[in-house]
């Protein structure tokens, strides 16, 4: 008789309703912030971070079945998760998902930031035993508790995403996902489907925003409420949230060793209403609180907070991070995703060719001033090869050195004998130096891709390497190469979309510095307005498929071809990967003696054997 009463009160403490305590409360009177991943550990205290209460509480809100997090690093977003986690254990059980963007991000989440808060919480650790002990039921991506249990998977593992029903989703990263798992789909329509059968059904999403237009998070922050942490004005008690077009700074820049050196001096925010500016310590100790702009959004609550409101950011670190960013596409993106938590919006669509056409300039010499290092770009075509030569300086300022066609079938051997003379071409300095191409990567994807495999391991001593190009998201621009099978010789797969985005940014630089590309006037190097136009022949246009918006680099011009495009590309993955030291260059460059003798003027685009005097690029 007592064991079945022993047995009914389980049954109905599982049935029961979960208690009336929010996740804030919960996290306040038990979560303990762990050594291993906390900069404060300790006892957890919302108002630390006061943005992060409703966050957390709307999770657990009963009219709520969707929260969606768009932030910035650096505000919590791991505590908020793991509080939420922590809650469903602990009052409200049942099966619970974390998602990550692969199984390796899903270990690693697991290793890092759950067991510590398990061992740590002392409810936690009652209910989840230790994945250690002989007996348990708990893994690295598997946790069980009374009532529930919690699995970890990567959003790149089909058969996890299509497996038993899931009432509590946590996805995590969603713009890191990729577009399909497998040949299954969408990652986060496959996750959905988990959990149709549950009427108290959660779903929680959380990322940092990526690129403007492609962005899943952005998507889903706008069906919500499009919620914003606004801080108050000190002067005329507006509410506003910090944008950075409103943040004033002032600084100095130094040069140290050829780099520079930026320190920031003042940070303050200027009010868009009252124009009043204010410094940091004032704005950060001023009443905020959560303001919607979508306040009819039913079901759905979605919160967008920046590293302007997180306590654990200086705004001086903030704009030295800027700073340091802004010459760099690269770096200003992941600033702009992971700082500013906004999405990446390229800065414009250069109209036509007549803005490159206009800034070319006359060189001095084959090689004007600055040029470090030369590398080689080619295309292949069924009747010929397209080539490019690319003068490379400090931070990717780039010149174009010469761009022509060989004529002739590329499987003949006669063809490639002229492309080797092209490559092996000493281009001079005023002063005599020369360069000539440090490497050369040439595109096997045409018509002879074998032939092409062939004559490029044949001349791998002359740095000539075959490579193949790659669309989509994700694919690195450039990756360790690997042996073909049968040619035994070097293939990079380069991620052509990342190349074709950074060379679209750096055309469209006005000041000569970091990453400006100079052009020469002279049009037998083969730069006219032809040229130019085959250069903007592409851009990346938003296309719906599967429901989804995906950006893809697509043709817009018809009446000529890409091939300029290609092979800036293919010469600009040749100098990333050689990931060059410029200084060492530079030195070595300085160091040769002048050889006036051979003036530019005469040696001008004319071929010359190399010998054996040239090494990596450098003429001895």
């Amino acid at each position: 008789m007592r064991s079945e009463t022993k047995i009914l009160r389980r049954a109905y403490k599982l049935l029961a309703p979960p208690p009336d305590l929010k996740i804030s409360e919960w996290a306040e009177e038990n979560m303990v912030l762990s050594r291993e991943y906390a900069g404060e550990p300790g006892k957890y205290h919302v108002d630390r971070a006061p943005y992060q209460r409703e966050m957390m509480d709307s999770v657990c809100d009963p009219k709520i079945q969707k929260t969606v997090f768009m932030t910035s690093s650096q505000i919590g977003k791991n505590t908020i998760i793991n509080n939420v986690i922590g809650y469903y254990i602990d009052v409200d059980p049942g099966p619970m998902i974390i998602v990550e963007p692969t199984l390796n991000f899903a270990k690693d989440y697991s290793k890092r930031r759950l067991a510590p808060m398990i061992r740590d919480v002392k409810v936690l650790s009652q209910k989840v035993s230790d994945e250690k002990s002989r007996d348990s039921d708990n893994t690295i991506l598997m946790k069980t508790f009374p009532g529930g249990f919690l699995t970890l998977i990567g959003a790149n593992a089909p058969r996890e995403l299509a497996g038993r029903p899931i009432r509590i989703i946590l996805a995590d990263e969603i713009d890191g996902y990729c577009d399909s798992a497998g040949k299954e789909g969408d990652p986060l329509m496959l996750i959905e489907k988990r959990a149709i059968t549950f009427w108290n059904k959660k779903f929680i999403y959380v990322s940092t925003p990526l690129i403007k237009g492609a962005s899943r998070i952005e998507e889903e922050y706008e069906k919500g409420t499009q919620e914003e942490w606004r801080v108050e004005c000190p002067h005329c008690g507006g509410f506003f949230y910090i944008l950075f077009k409103d943040i004033r700074f002032k600084y100095n820049k130094y040069k140290r060793k050829n780099r520079t050196v930026y320190e920031v001096l003042e940070v303050k925010w200027r009010c868009p209403a009252c124009m009043e500016e204010y410094p940091e310590h004032t704005m950060k100790r001023q009443p905020a609180k959560w303001e919607a702009n979508n306040p009819e959004a039913e079901g759905i609550r979605s919160f967008k907070v920046n590293a302007f409101s997180s306590p654990w950011y200086k705004w001086k670190d903030i704009i030295k991070e800027f700073l340091e960013s802004k010459d760099d596409p690269e770096k200003l993106k992941v600033f702009t995703n992971t700082v500013l938590g906004e999405s990446w919006e390229d800065i414009g669509d250069i109209e036509d060719e007549d803005f490159l056409v206009n800034r070319r300039e006359e060189y001095e010499a084959d090689l004007p001033d600055g040029v470090l290092l030369l590398t080689c770009g080619v295309d292949t075509q069924i009747d010929r090869f397209e080539y490019e030569i690319v003068g490379w300086g400090r931070f990717e300022e780039s010149w174009g050195i010469e761009k022509g066609h060989i004529w002739g079938s590329p499987d003949e051997e006669s063809t490639q004998e002229r492309l080797i003379d092209k490559i092996t071409q000493v281009w001079r300095f005023a002063d005599g130096k020369g360069l000539t191409a440090a490497i050369t990567f040439v595109d096997s994807g045409g018509p002879f891709p074998k032939k092409i495999y062939k004559f490029c391991k044949k001349n791998e001593s002359k740095r000539v390497f075959a490579i193949k190009g790659r669309g989509n998201a994700g694919v690195p621009f450039t990756d360790l190469p690997k042996r073909t099978k049968a040619e035994k010789a070097l293939l990079f797969i380069l991620g052509v979309d990342e190349g074709k985005a950074s060379i679209m940014y750096s055309l469209k630089i006005q000041e000569v510095g970091p990453r400006y590309c100079h052009f020469p006037k002279d049009e037998k190097r083969g730069y006219n307005r032809e040229y130019f136009r085959g250069l903007l022949s592409e851009k990346m246009v938003p296309r719906k498929k599967d429901g989804r918006i995906k950006l893809a680099w697509e043709k817009v011009r018809t009446d000529v071809g890409n091939e300029p495009l290609d092979c800036r590309n293919y010469a600009l993955a040749a100098q990333r990967f050689l990931n060059v030291d410029f200084d060492a260059l530079e030195k070595r460059l300085k160091a040769l003696p002048p050889r006036v003798q051979n003036t530019a003027g005469k040696q001008q685009n004319k071929p010359q054997k190399r010998s054996g005097c040239v090494k990596k690029g450098m003429e001895f």
